[in-house]
């Protein structure tokens, strides 16, 4: 397996396995409590490069990276180079950013994602972001990245497979009740912060609460399955990035092989939370 890591100065160089040893117990407890489960990674390819596009959920406190992660180091160990698209706001809050980049965290831009794959390394995406992070209760079991094909450019650029990684319970750790983009707008957010959501929440232990405010997440039972690679460059070049016609094919396809397979794990489920 290809262990390589950027070295000074180079995009990811911060990522520190040692460090995500000493602090994966905590994280291991904190998957523990969603009772998590990982399956598929006989399909990932034996090493990068390749990108992992998911599905974000969990609100204000989304634990799918940190379930997916939790299981990857323990199956492939902490040394591969996997690292993970972050919004820049985040990496930017005080003591925040700089841990996080120990961890695997790269700003989401696209110098940093294609740097890390043309190293030859592992990149996590979330292309919904915090539109479908903060998505109603009722679209909980959907698919919803509100059109952002950048991820699908992104795989054709540098030619690398795309692993779709589907996860069901997340959003059921907390109840969202509207995303609140009018109210987004109003505020200016997006200017300011590129945040296009200022969601109302449901959850302990203060009840209704605006999106910035942390819940204590519900207890629901989480499963990401890892589905086979889908590789457009056995069938297009890196110019087809540039091609409207074929990236809106390929996000189609993605898009829905990913429902396809969040409704069966849903299908799975007999009541909401308890999984």
């Amino acid at each position: 397996m290809d262990k390589r890591l950027p070295t000074g100065g180079e995009v990811g160089s911060a990522r520190d396995p040692a460090f995500l040893r000493s602090v994966r117990p905590i994280l291991e407890l904190f998957a523990s409590y969603f009772r998590a489960e990982v399956r598929g990674f006989e399909r990932l390819p034996p090493q990068g490069p390749f990108l992992v596009v998911g599905n974000h959920s969990g609100g204000q406190i989304p634990p799918d990276l940190p379930v997916l992660l939790t299981a990857w180091w323990r199956r492939r160990g902490e040394d591969e180079p996997v690292y993970a698209l972050f919004h820049s706001f985040f990496l930017g809050l005080p003591g925040v950013g700089p841990v996080m980049e120990r961890a695997g965290a790269v700003e989401a831009g696209r110098e940093e994602a294609e740097s890390i794959l043309r190293g030859g390394g592992i990149l996590i995406d979330y292309p919904g972001g915090d539109y479908e992070v903060f998505r109603p209760w009722r679209e909980r079991n959907r698919i919803t990245f509100g059109d952002r094909i950048g991820f699908v450019r992104l795989a054709l650029r540098t030619q690398v497979p795309v692993v779709p990684a589907v996860s069901v319970g997340a959003h059921e750790t907390l109840i969202v009740l509207a995303r609140g983009e009018w109210v987004a707008k109003r505020l200016g957010l997006d200017r300011r912060f590129r945040l296009k959501v200022w969601p109302l929440v449901l959850g302990p232990p203060f009840g209704v609460v605006p999106g910035g405010i942390p819940t204590w997440p519900l207890p629901a039972k989480i499963t990401v399955e890892l589905c086979e690679p889908i590789d457009w460059s056995s069938k297009y070049g890196p110019e087809a990035a540039e091609d409207e016609a074929i990236v809106r094919t390929c996000y189609q396809e993605l898009t829905a092989t990913m429902q396809t397979t969040l409704d069966r794990l849903a299908a799975g489920r007999r009541f909401p939370i308890l999984g």
